[in-house]
């Protein structure tokens, strides 16, 4: 008697779950790749690490962002910046890990198998927003070391690092995007001159009411600093706030920047993925 193979579950439970399943085969392969090669994770962290020990100690003691004098108080504004440029500048490390993967034809495979059209870009998301959460504590911890501390009550303090990672999670559908949009793995390390002007011009290390008037305006608008100045408000760091609306309600700012970046570019970054080679 021949034996039929069952049916595949066709009703909407059943597409979801072989969905999910999908999304933890992709994150369990990131994290499998991780752990083979460790020194990416540590290239990856050593960036902000060496920001910090440059403009705290090297930078920190010239800085008047509080007009109590030069240094005063500058780990407290300095680090919760700190903690919201480098969820920033992960988007840069997930454009390159796509890259990668589609050079090197992982992509490819996964597009040739029964798997769900979002599992790439999603289950990219899910890994990247865990690794970024380990990137914060490790920071955490050096804050802590250095002398840094949050005033803020626990719910506050928590809800600062989840502001935190949910500007993060909106910038990998970016990084997911531009890695998907890029020739090479060369190019996606490039991204880098995006970035940095991205992270810099912005509240992380000086208010922007201290910057040329066109330049403080960019900078006051930038998703980063309306993260950057929320977190502080959250931690009761000090917090120069200006006049400008996203300044005036940066933790509103700190909400919607995300909502928005995420609505534009998780579309595109799965348009792109359904697009290769077309």
């Amino acid at each position: 008697m021949t034996t039929l193979a069952p049916l595949p579950d066709e009703t909407l439970a059943g597409r979801l779950k072989w969905t999910l399943h999908d999304y933890r085969a992709i994150v369990g392969q990131e994290f499998t790749h991780l752990v083979r090669q460790p020194v990416n994770f540590a290239w990856q962290l050593g960036f902000p690490i060496v920001m910090v020990l440059l403009f705290v100690y090297v930078f920190g003691s010239a800085m008047d962002v509080t007009g109590e004098g030069a240094g005063v108080d500058y780990v407290a504004y300095a680090m919760p910046g700190m903690f919201a440029m480098t969820m920033a500048f992960g988007f840069t490390n997930t454009a390159w890990a796509v890259a990668e993967a589609k050079q090197k034809g992982f992509i490819d495979r996964v597009r040739s198998m029964p798997m769900a059209s979002s599992a790439v870009v999603v289950g990219r998301n899910i890994a990247d927003t865990i690794h970024a959460a380990v990137d914060l504590f490790v920071l955490f911890v050096i804050a802590l070391v250095i002398g840094w501390r949050s005033e803020g009550t626990f719910w506050e303090t928590l809800g600062a690092f989840a502001l935190l990672l949910w500007l993060r999670f909106a910038l990998i559908w970016v990084g997911v995007w531009l890695g998907l949009l890029v020739k090479s793995v060369d190019q996606a390390g490039n991204l880098f001159a995006i970035a940095f002007p991205f992270g810099m011009v912005s509240s992380v290390f000086t208010p922007p009411e201290l910057m040329p008037g066109w330049l403080g305006a960019i900078a006051a608008w930038n998703p980063v600093s309306a993260t950057a100045t929320a977190i502080r408000e959250l931690f009761g760091n000090p917090a120069a706030v200006g006049s400008s609306w996203p300044e005036q309600h940066a933790l509103t700012a700190a909400i919607l920047w995300p909502v928005i970046i995420t609505a534009i570019f998780l579309p595109l970054g799965v348009r792109k993925f359904q697009n290769l080679g077309r």
